[in-house]
C-alpha cells in the first residue's frame, strides 16, 4: 500500500469494532507480528530504549534516534505504524508542531502525544498548556495534509496523580475537543473506569494499554466495554527480556543450559524472517 492508503487503513481500523495494536521493539519483532496477521503496529518507547541499553525516560533517547527507529519499523512491514512520540520531544506548542512534522516524514500512520513533562515537581504539563500542545499537533497534521491518527494521552495514573480518574477524564475530553482522534490513559485496569472514559469521550475511539493480565479483561471484554484499540506497550519486549534474563542467570549461576530448551526454533525464525 502507498503511504496515504496505509494511513487511511489505520484510520478505518478505529471506525468500528476493536483491534489489537501490538508493540514491536525492533525490525525482527515487527516482521514476526506482521507474519502473525496483526493489522497495525505501534512503537514502544520503553521497548526501544531497553534495546538500546537505556532506561525508559523522556531524556533517555534523542529525537533523531526515535525518528530513525520509527523509519525502521515503518519500512519493516507493509502495516500501518503508530509512533509512541512521548511528549513530542518539546515543551512548547511550537516545538510540538515542528517535531510532529518531522515524525510524519517517517511515513507513520499515526502518533501519540502525552502530557507527562518529565519534571518530578510537576509531572503533568499544566492543563492549558497540555491542550495547546494537542492543538499544535493537530495543526501540524492539517498543515501537512495528513490523515494520520493523532492519539492524545493523559499520564495521570502513571505519574501518581492524586485524582487520576477525574484528571484523566477532564483532560481527555479537552484533548478530543482540541483535535485528537483517539484518546488514551495508560494505567487504567478496571472495567468501570475504562467504561467511564469510553463514554466521556464518545464517539472518539479509546486505546487501552494491557501490559499484564487483568482479572476479567480480555480482547472480547474490552470490546464489549466499547474500547476500539488495545496496545501492550513494552510488555512483549519485557516478556522477551524475561526469557533472556532467566537463561542468562541460569548459565552464570548454575552452569546449566536447561533454560535454553524452549528457545524459539531456529528454522521458524529463519523461515519467517527470510520472507522479508
Amino acid at each position: 500500500m502507498s503511504e496515504p492508503q496505509t494511513t487511511s487503513a489505520f484510520r478505518d481500523l478505529h471506525a468500528s469494532g476493536c483491534f489489537v495494536l501490538p508493540n514491536p521493539w525492533d525490525v525482527g519483532s515487527a516482521v514476526y507480528l506482521a507474519h502473525l496477521g496483526f493489522k497495525a503496529l505501534a512503537t514502544s518507547s520503553a521497548g526501544f530504549a531497553f534495546s538500546r541499553g537505556r532506561p525508559d525516560a523522556l531524556s533517555a533517547l534523542g529525537l533523531d534516534e526515535v525518528l530513525a527507529h520509527a523509519r525502521e519499523i515503518v519500512a519493516a512491514t507493509p502495516l500501518p505504524v503508530s509512533v509512541d512520540f512521548q511528549h513530542g520531544y518539546a515543551d512548547t506548542p511550537e516545538g510540538i508542531a515542528a517535531n510532529v512534522a518531522r515524525c510524519l516524514a517517517t511515513g507513520c500512520a499515526g502518533l501519540s502525544i502525552e502530557d507527562a513533562s518529565g519534571d518530578e515537581r510537576a509531572p503533568l504539563y499544566e492543563r492549558a498548556l497540555s491542550i495547546e500542545r494537542v492543538q499544535a499537533a493537530r495543526a501540524a497534521l492539517d498543515e501537512a495534509g495528513s490523515d494520520a491518527v493523532l492519539t492524545a494521552r493523559c499520564e495521570a495514573w502513571l505519574v501518581g496523580d492524586e485524582s487520576p480518574q477525574s484528571t484523566a477524564i477532564d483532560r481527555l475530553v479537552a484533548f478530543a475537543d482540541a483535535g485528537a482522534d483517539c484518546l488514551f490513559a495508560p494505567g487504567v485496569r478496571d472495567a468501570a473506569t475504562i467504561s467511564a472514559i469510553v463514554h466521556a469521550v464518545a464517539p472518539r475511539p479509546v486505546n487501552v494499554l494491557m501490559s499484564a493480565p487483568a482479572s476479567g479483561l480480555s480482547v472480547q471484554a474490552l470490546a464489549e466495554l466499547g474500547v476500539r484499540r488495545i496496545s501492550v506497550g513494552s510488555a512483549l519486549a519485557r516478556k522477551a527480556w524475561s526469557a533472556f534474563m532467566r537463561a542468562a542467570r541460569q548459565l552464570m549461576m548454575e552452569g546449566s543450559f536447561d533454560a535454553l530448551e524452549d528457545a524459539a526454533p531456529f528454522s521458524e525464525l529463519n523461515r519467517v524472517l527470510s520472507g522479508r
